[in-house]
């Protein structure tokens, strides 16, 4: 699928001969290639700058934090909180559910309150959310409570990094930019699931499993709180 994805798909109509759908002009063929070229060596230029390399690790380390507790949460709540599977399972519900919120609120106001802000906004409390996770102790109610108010922001975590690509970089690099920032976030769920089972296998509980997604949660935070404002960079 991903060689299919990497020889079909195209980054722009005006890539593979075509005008943008809805698009009356006509544009001379000269033009539409002069559009469309890549630049010759910007993929170098792209892994000295340290925007992309600010957002590509809070890409990271916010992928390792979410995929961390949302993988074990239910067996958390089930094994550590003594929960029946009903109630653990209905986490799942929650998370989902709230997914559909955040993602029909935050997504349009963060044309609004500008992207780095939202961005700032969203680890702010997926991080506190993570740390209260900590000391919820068995109450379920409060890990019920707290598992709502990250997944509000969970759901459009993912697509305000996609979005970032076009608001730190130009339209001729920022496939560019997604693809190259696509690793980083895999290699964080990858290690969040490996580390995570390890750690409850080797101590018994989820406390060292649950402290490191809330630290990898902060470094994100910290990471993108030091990007600079939007301005296309088009290397």
């Amino acid at each position: 699928m991903v060689i299919l994805n990497g020889l079909l798909l195209r980054s722009t109509p005006e890539s593979a001969g075509f005008l943008p759908w809805g698009q009356k002009e006509a544009v001379s063929s000269n033009k539409l290639r002069k559009m469309t070229r890549p630049e010759i060596g910007s993929f170098p230029k792209l892994l000295k700058d340290r925007t992309f390399w600010l957002i590509g690790f809070s890409y990271f380390c916010i992928s390792y934090s979410l995929y961390g507790i949302t993988t074990y949460m239910v067996d958390y709540a089930k094994y550590s909180m003594g929960l029946s599977l009903e109630k653990a399972s209905f986490l799942a519900t929650i998370h989902g559910l709230c997914q559909i919120i955040g993602v029909l609120t935050i997504l349009p106001l963060s044309d609004y309150l500008r992207r780095k802000k939202t961005m700032v906004i969203t680890q702010f409390f997926i991080t506190s959310s993570l740390l209260g996770i900590l000391f919820v102790g068995n109450n379920w109610i409060m890990l019920y409570i707290l598992i709502g108010i990250l997944a509000v922001f969970y759901g459009v975590t993912f697509p305000l990094y996609g979005a970032c690509a076009g608001d730190y970089y130009s339209r001729e690099v920022m496939g560019t930019v997604i693809g190259a920032w696509t690793p980083l976030y895999g290699t964080g769920a990858i290690l969040s699931h490996w580390a995570g089972g390890i750690l409850r296998d080797a101590t018994g509980n989820y406390n060292y499993a649950f402290t490191i997604n809330a630290v990898m949660a902060g470094i994100a935070l910290i990471l993108f709180s030091r990007v600079k404002k939007g301005s296309n960079n088009p290397l």
